[in-house]
């Protein structure tokens, strides 16, 4: 049979039948058809994203499909460097920058959850300009960076080795594939352009096609006062209306209710005191915890005071697999892999097959529709690396043919399915169409994960310092807009905060997602009208901190508060700006000077400082080369300033239109 050929320009590369082909797409073989999904953006010239996809459009089984590389291409360009973060765990969004004079770089992630450690997102310098990458896939992948006669090499591959046979009908996928080119070699403006593409095609938004707003949480669960082995699991049908009663009363409703783990049955339907980590699978409401529609009622009072509530999820793993098929219907041959947590036996559920999908999605719906539930929060405290090989050495036994990765390209698919069916649910509902995506923190945060969500929580680490939070906002804002931290200072992750927090701490705080989880009930001694005023900082801010971003300070570890730390937000459109600078508890210099590298040489720039009210001007010129000395007397202090650029005779009206946050 003759094949249906056609070259296209996407640097993509596979083995087949021995064969390597480039950028092909057409049938080979009478049996695997290639094809792209792809997309351009013509308001970002040069700019695009692409998937390919692998078929057997035949009727036996393909010949071996491997080395397939969803990105093969030399970036031409002197000088080449390499920008970028490494991930969440360990890492804690560390920034490298690598000069290719000193060899290659390589990237690799084999246990599953893709942005833990390493970061998918790279912004490759080379010649005059440079081009932002992301890889798009929640599972294994692995980017090689080496350098190349006149430029630099990226090869890169996700489900990592795949080397596989596929049966009749299977479909089989590549990463998402983001290339952003840019001119001039500048940091600051080529994360700009990032930001600025991603909150337009990436941030999925409303229901009504609005654009998704920032928004603040809370959780109600440090109001019970019972035992709980973290802290999230402790509410009950007696415990949640004090606490909306008191958020009403004193003014701080938030706009979501979050509810975290530890509100199911375990799968033999007893009710979960402590361990919400091993007794999940069910994805049924524990009867003694919120007996007759007490859920129901709870999320339908919050929606009266104005709030939508949030439900954590955790369906990649499954308890007591044998009390779940007698129960629940699920299937044994849907768990695999065993892992440890003391005694408990915890298996990852496979949803690459396609009834292990619908029974886990219809669960999820059932539950979320029953309960008046807004929004999908999901989890994953599992590698679910080693699943997957054994998943794909029962087909491999079952079939004779090679299947390294089928597993995993399954399972990520359905992952993807699984998120897609819910977001249409809630669509189509009129409730939240994307999800707050976690995996043990900042584990899935790959490109293709945010088309459908964003992380209420960049880092489970990131509920402890303050010198933490300021060290990952340097970075991670530069690749995720929008996103949230904690808004506590402890040293431990699991600790409560004694009261609410002081002004430096909420400033180190100022994210798009603002999440307070105060006991408002049982802390007689609660300042609510220091909350009142951490939150109306937010809220008069928190339009700009989707606007441009600048880290005015180096990066600085957790370890290190023996510095300075300053961010910018500047809305070029609107003219407004803020400057949030961090004198840290070890910072000798009582004074530091900072330069604007927005600030027009032409401009006029009015500054108020939002704890005096005192305003000055300064030149737009002064600023961008010499900079604006701030002072700050005391260690841990900070300073807020908002900032308007003035034409010739518009400074008074600044002044009025930039008020305090008490005023506000």
């Amino acid at each position: 049979m003759n094949n249906a050929r056609k070259q296209v320009e996407l640097p993509y590369a596979f083995e087949y039948d021995g064969k390597t082909y480039r950028g092909f797409e057409g049938v080979l073989d009478g049996a695997l058809k290639v094809s792209v999904e792809k997309r351009e953006f013509a308001d970002y010239p040069g700019a695009g994203w692409y998937t390919v996809w692998f078929e057997n459009v035949g009727d036996r089984p393909t010949a071996a499909l491997r080395n397939i590389r969803q990105i093969d291409r030399v970036f031409a360009g002197a000088k080449p460097l390499l920008r970028g973060i490494l991930g969440d765990h360990g890492q804690k969004y560390r920034p490298y920058e690598h000069d290719f004079t000193e060899g290659g770089k390589e990237f690799v992630s084999l246990e599953g959850r893709a942005t833990h450690n390493v970061f998918p997102y790279f912004d490759l310098v080379h010649g005059g300009g440079g081009t932002l990458v992301a890889l798009g896939w929640a599972g294994t992948w692995k980017a090689t960076f080496s350098p190349a006669p006149g430029g630099v090499r990226l090869a890169a591959e996700n489900c990592v080795g795949f080397d596989a046979q596929l049966l009749p009908g299977e479909k089989m996928r590549t990463a998402l594939v983001v290339r952003i080119p840019y001119k001039g070699r500048n940091a600051d403006k080529a994360a700009n352009l990032w930001r600025r593409w991603y909150l337009k095609y990436i941030l999925p938004r409303n229901a009504d096609g609005s654009d998704l707003k920032p928004l603040s949480t809370a959780g109600f669960a440090q109001d019970t006062g019972l035992p709980n082995s973290d802290g999230s699991i402790s509410e009950r049908h007696f415990t949640w209306r004090p606490t909306l009663e008191k958020l009403i009363a004193e003014k701080v409703v938030p706009d979501f209710r979050w509810f975290d783990a530890g509100w199911y049955s375990d799968p033999s339907g007893k009710t979960v005191e402590s361990d919400w980590w091993g007794t999940i699978g069910s994805w049924e409401l524990d009867k003694e915890k919120w007996p007759g529609a007490t859920f129901r009622e709870s999320n339908e009072a919050c929606h009266k005071a104005g709030m939508k509530v949030f439900v954590w999820f955790e369906p990649e793993r499954v308890t007591n697999v044998p009390d779940l098929v007698k129960n629940y219907g699920y299937r044994e041959e849907w768990a695999a892999d065993t892992v440890g947590w003391g005694s408990t036996r915890v298996f990852t559920s496979d949803l690459g097959n396609p009834e292990c999908l619908e029974w886990t999605l219809g669960r999820i719906v059932k539950m979320m529709d029953e309960n008046a539930v807004d929004m999908y929060r999901e989890d994953n405290n599992s590698d679910p690396g080693g699943a997957w090989k054994l998943l794909d050495e029962r087909t491999a036994r079952a079939t004779g043919l090679a299947r390294k990765g089928v597993s995993e390209n399954k399972g990520i698919q359905g992952h993807y399915a699984l998120w897609d069916g819910i977001i249409e649910y809630c669509r189509s509902k009129g409730k939240c169409p994307y999800v707050d995506s976690c995996a043990s923190g900042g584990g899935r945060n790959d490109i293709e994960s945010m088309r459908r969500g964003f992380p209420m929580m960049r880092s489970d680490a990131d509920r402890t310092t303050s010198s933490l939070r300021l060290s990952m906002t340097s970075t991670f804002c530069r690749w995720i807009p929008f996103h949230g931290s904690a808004t506590k200072e402890t040293k431990g992750e699991l600790e409560s905060a004694k009261n609410v927090a002081g002004k430096y701490v909420n400033r180190a705080s100022l994210l798009p997602v603002y999440s307070f989880h105060e006991p408002v009930t049982r802390n007689r001694e609660l300042d609510f009208d220091a909350l009142r005023s951490n939150i109306a900082e937010w809220r008069s801010v928190s339009r700009l901190l989707l606007k441009d971003f600048y880290a005015l300070t180096p990066w600085h570890s957790e370890d290190d508060t023996a510095g300075w730390t300053a961010f910018a937000y500047n809305d070029p459109e609107s003219r407004e700006a803020i400057l949030l600078a961090f004198r840290q508890e070890k910072a000798e210099d009582a004074e530091h000077t900072l330069k604007l590298p927005f600030a027009a040489a032409g401009g006029t720039y009015t500054f108020t400082d939002d704890d005096t009210g005192e305003t000055f001007d300064v030149a737009g010129r002064k600023l961008a080369s010499s900079g604006i000395t701030v002072k700050l007397p005391e260690p841990k202090s900070s300073k807020l300033y908002r900032i308007r650029r003035q034409d010739a005779a518009g400074r008074a009206e600044a002044k009025a239109a930039v008020p305090s946050t008490k005023e506000r």
